[in-house]
């Protein structure tokens, strides 16, 4: 019977261990994706003439640090929990166990939450800048 037990808590444990994989996988692209859009931003491919540009861009530089710092704090969080689910076998109360699940769907949700606010703001950046992007001149 405890054998049975321990091979389920060590099943949830990879399954636990796995979401988290995917979390920085998909944090890992998101830092690629946070590059591109800040060169974008910093670039010299905008109409000039266009009105607000520099505060729209400013607005978009700021949002985009905000979303930084909120990823950093999420990876900072994801490391302790990776910390936690290592040392998860060993203990042997439901409390435990219990503290985990509650911890993985936390920080499940600040994932979540952190991947969306940063699909919406790319969205918004690039519907802005496809429309006031300098177009080639034929020659």
């Amino acid at each position: 019977m405890e054998n049975k037990t321990e091979d389920r808590k060590l099943d949830i444990i990879q399954k636990l261990h796995l979401d988290t994989q995917k979390w920085k996988s998909s944090f890992s692209l998101m830092n690629d994706e946070l590059v591109f859009i800040k060169q974008l931003l910093h670039s010299y491919i905008f109409e000039p003439n266009t009105p607000n540009l520099f505060e729209r861009l400013q607005d978009y530089l700021e949002r985009l640090k905000l979303i930084k710092s909120d990823k950093a704090n999420v990876q900072n969080r994801m490391v302790q929990h990776e910390n936690n689910l290592g040392g998860a076998f060993e203990c042997s109360n439901s409390k435990c166990d219990e503290d985990i699940h509650v911890e993985h769907e936390k920080l499940k949700a600040n994932v979540a939450n952190c991947l969306q606010q940063f699909q919406i703001l790319k969205s918004e950046i690039f519907n802005y800048a496809g429309g006031i992007l300098k177009r080639r001149r034929p020659d």
